[in-house]
């Protein structure tokens, strides 16, 4: 629902400009962005509303991981946030998204690994990234996190498989194994360096590993070409924790000083993304064709890796259950050094501008 742009007269002179930023993920605001709701929010305010993804600046595209750039929101991988967070950065989250999608550990046929079990004593696949050691490890942390969660079901641990180092990056020349892709017009142009999974399914093809974890669409197209056997659904298991990674569940944050100085842009803005979940579930084939664009994937690839209900997950919220979720999924991170500073979730959350968005009615936008 969009508010009046001058409401809060008293408050300080809004910015000249607000960034976004999201990754090649589903996303409410990704969505919001493509129906042009947020141009269609702020002009009257002159704010210019940038996608990060615009910028040829190196500098400011960093910001997608360290969160730099004033006046910027990003919904995307938990990892980065989390990972600024730890170190000093000051954002705070607004909201949470869940929407589960396709996490699988792949074993080839002829390995004999039908289940988890089966992965006791086996070799087991950890992309690491060898062109550039100043920002965290997204495809490691993940992938260590999916093959740990499936060791786990079957009561195993880390000391129960071998673990073998897969490089990843341009310098491997095996594509560019970055897990926390940024979304954008150039897409297709990112895609071209190398598929994320690149490095790892040669590996697995190679006989060097025994099993990879791989993720959303470019996960289920990599089972698809190998005709790899799907060992375990993380993505789908019954237990909801085990769902639990990078992009599961991810956080809605906003530099700490735009929500003190801005509150009443922070919840136009917010309500703007909260606006896609009503939207998606009255226009569900418009919301994946969004969702096929945002990803860069055609609709039965997207319908493959997110379920045929993804329309009904485009909420944001800060329900027990997210909190819990990103909460857990920080702990891990700091048990295996990917952060090296803790710090409490409930008190990175602040959660009056979503409150306050329940007080207002959010009516049914039609698509752009």
């Amino acid at each position: 629902m969009s508010t009046n742009a001058n409401a809060n007269s008293g408050a300080a002179a809004g910015p000249d400009s607000i960034w976004y930023t999201r990754c090649s993920i589903p996303t409410p605001l990704g969505i919001a962005a493509q129906l042009g709701w947020f141009e269609q929010e702020f002009a009257a305010d002159g704010i210019t509303v940038r996608s990060l993804q615009e910028s040829d600046d190196p500098v400011q595209q960093d910001s997608h991981f360290e969160h730099t750039l004033p006046d910027s929101f990003r919904l995307g991988g938990a990892v980065p946030p989390i990972w600024a967070r730890a170190k000093g950065q000051d954002t705070r989250v607004i909201g949470i998204s869940w929407i589960d999608e396709y996490q699988a550990i792949l074993a080839l046929p002829e390995s004999g690994i039908r289940s988890a079990r089966d992965l006791k004593g086996r070799k087991l696949g950890l992309p690491k990234r060898v062109d550039r050691d100043d920002s965290v490890d997204v495809a490691r942390a993940s992938a260590l996190r999916g093959l740990l969660v499936a060791l786990e079901t079957e009561g195993l641990g880390h000391g129960d498989a071998e673990w073998i180092d897969v490089p990843t990056g341009r310098k491997a020349r095996a594509g560019d194994g970055d897990d926390d892709e940024i979304a954008g017009p150039d897409t297709e142009v990112r895609r071209g360096r190398g598929h994320s999974y690149t490095a790892v399914a040669r590996a697995l093809v190679r006989g060097d590993v025994d099993a990879i974890y791989v993720k959303d669409v470019r996960g289920a197209e990599t089972a698809h070409l190998l005709g790899a056997r799907v060992v375990t659904d993380l993505g789908f298991h019954p237990d909801r924790w085990v769902h639990v990674n990078n992009s599961t569940p991810r956080p809605l944050t906003i530099n700490a000083a735009t929500l003190r100085q801005h509150p009443e842009l922070v919840g136009r803005f917010l309500q703007r993304v909260a606006d896609v979940d009503a939207w998606a579930r009255a226009n569900p084939a418009l919301a994946l064709t969004r969702i096929a664009r945002e990803t860069n994937w055609t609709e039965s690839w997207v319908r493959r890796a997110y379920g045929d209900t993804v329309h009904q997950s485009l909420g944001v919220d800060l329900s027990d259950t997210s909190v819990r979720g990103l909460t857990l999924f920080k702990d891990f991170l700091l048990q295996w050094g990917f952060i090296a500073n803790d710090f409490s979730i409930a008190d990175w959350i602040d959660p009056a501008p979503l409150a306050a968005l329940s007080a207002l009615s959010t009516p049914t936008r039609q698509a752009a």
